[in-house]
């Protein structure tokens, strides 16, 4: 792609997020979607390959569809209480903005679009699309999370926490794993967002940082499957380890960053009394736990029968290797500053 194009789309969606970001207004917040929404699109078709083409088209019926939703919800808001503020919502158009959020976010049930279309575009375009496309949504969540519906947060989040996990377990693209992945943090994120919403933020600040490791890993080592992954081990020793500390901190074992907030979302659960939510919760992550312990397994504990030296490139510097480094790090060591 022509850089200066690439330039173009990258600030689009860096405006549309921001104008999303600074709105208390209904219509501008939509318009800050749209524009993200408009701008992902040539980036998801980068690489003019039918799978790549197909991902777009699905992207972009489903956020025409979630975008149409909130418009119309807003719309009703306005008609009734005369106001396009975003924090005066009555009780029907708020649930149905809700549902049109979360489908934007990909949680279960509203999530089959995600693992497909993350499936057909680029490591990077896939980082883009598992981070910040969903600032902008989760924003608006977190602003208008007193006046959600706890019986929807917690039944859209119990969903997709078991979805999350349940999807992941038969997948064997690393993309659609980690699609899968994201659909089991969301649900995390949203079913503490009516109880503590600074907790949610805490949680998804952490999800973006060990992700964006754990996809900038996958950049370094251009790999897409499970049999790639397998013989890593021999070509990228360091890189391999950091990114399978990376896995097991997805899957919130201690003492790595991704415990500190499942830690915290239980305690808060017990907290305010919801124990059978939160042992529900926990139960459910067992799921999820399954695969990237197998993922794991297959990155450190199996090797290739010979690997020759042609292909092994961790003796030549690559520029990709600080930042990953970087962002590995974070994604391991912040739990004792939580």
């Amino acid at each position: 792609m022509n850089p200066l194009a690439l330039t173009i789309f990258l600030l689009s969606l860096a405006i549309g997020t921001t104008i999303t970001l600074s709105s208390f207004h209904w219509l501008l917040a939509w318009i800050g979607l749209e524009i993200n929404t408009l701008a992902i699109i040539p980036l998801m078709t980068k690489t003019p390959h039918p799978r790549a083409i197909e991902a777009a088209t699905k992207y972009f019926l489903t956020q025409a569809a979630a975008s149409a939703l909130i418009l119309f919800s807003s719309l009703i808001n306005a008609w009734q209480t005369g106001e396009w503020n975003i924090n005066s919502l009555t009780d029907l158009p708020m649930n149905a903005l809700s549902i049109a959020i979360m489908m934007k976010l990909g949680l279960a049930p509203l999530h089959f679009w995600m693992p497909e279309v993350l499936q057909g575009i680029s490591l990077p375009t896939g980082l883009i699309l598992s981070t910040w496309q969903k600032i902008a949504p989760m924003t608006l969540l977190l602003q208008t999370s007193h006046l959600l519906n706890l019986n929807l947060t917690i039944a859209l989040g119990l969903t997709s926490i078991l979805i999350g996990g349940w999807g992941g377990i038969s997948q064997t693209q690393i993309r659609k794993v980690m699609a899968f992945s994201s659909i089991g943090h969301l649900g995390w994120i949203v079913v503490i967002l009516k109880f503590n919403p600074l907790l949610s933020l805490f949680n998804f600040m952490l999800y973006i940082i060990m992700t964006t490791a754990m996809f900038m890993a996958l950049i370094a080592m251009s790999t897409t499957k499970m049999s790639q992954i397998s013989t890593s081990w021999s070509k990228t020793p360091a890189l391999s380890a950091s990114t399978m500390l990376v896995m097991l901190s997805l899957a919130g074992l201690p003492p790595l960053t991704g415990f500190a907030p499942k830690l915290l979302i239980t305690l808060e659960l017990v907290k305010q009394d919801a124990t059978l939510l939160a042992s529900m919760v926990m139960l459910i992550s067992l799921l999820a736990l399954f695969f990237y312990l197998r993922l794991t397994y297959i990155i450190t504990l199996t090797l290739p029968p010979n690997t020759p030296n042609s292909l092994l490139i961790w003796r030549t510097p690559s520029k990709s290797l600080p930042p990953t480094a970087i962002m590995n790090i974070l994604a391991l060591t912040l739990l004792p500053l939580a």
